[in-house]
């Protein structure tokens, strides 16, 4: 029988989602671990603090992590109507107000979880352009995946 490896840098879906490094799975991508800490919320490490893959590979990289945030908060929102459809219900006559709590649920729950939001957008993003490299530690420092150094700080 074949053995699983059992480490913490296994799933990229779950390292993904706690906003890991995509090249090692280990170190932390944002400086706060808080997301609703307001004025941190946004501010990335320059680079891995582990395997020092840098995390801004070019000049407005993030920009398409808005198309991703996009996505997820729209996926949010059709399953809140989902599931208020199929828990509490509601039709599309004049008379039936049940909707107007469906919308109010789905802006709140939007509004409360921007800040999650966000931060999972640019680590799906970043994850689509930096793969996991499971010999990250023997592998030379200096050559990584994908890099822009033009006007960038030098990550050395």
């Amino acid at each position: 029988m074949k053995a699983q490896n059992t480490t913490k840098s296994s799933n990229a879906l779950i390292n993904t989602l706690q906003c890991k490094c995509p090249r090692c799975r280990e170190g932390k991508l944002f400086v706060s671990a808080n997301p609703y800490k307001l004025s941190q919320t946004m501010a990335m490490k320059k680079e891995c603090p582990v395997c020092k893959q840098p995390t801004e590979i070019e000049v407005g990289f993030y920009t398409g992590a808005a198309y991703v945030a996009y996505a997820l908060t729209v996926a949010l929102a059709v399953s809140i109507f989902v599931a208020y459809y199929v828990l509490i219900g509601f039709t599309f006559s004049i008379n039936d107000n049940r909707i107007f709590g469906c919308l109010a649920t789905a802006v709140l729950a939007i509004v409360a979880l921007t800040p999650v939001v966000m931060r999972v957008s640019r680590s799906i993003w970043l994850s689509l352009f930096v793969s996991y490299e499971p010999e990250w530690k023997t592998s030379d420092a200096n050559s990584y995946e994908r890099t822009n150094p033009i006007g960038m700080e030098a990550a050395h």
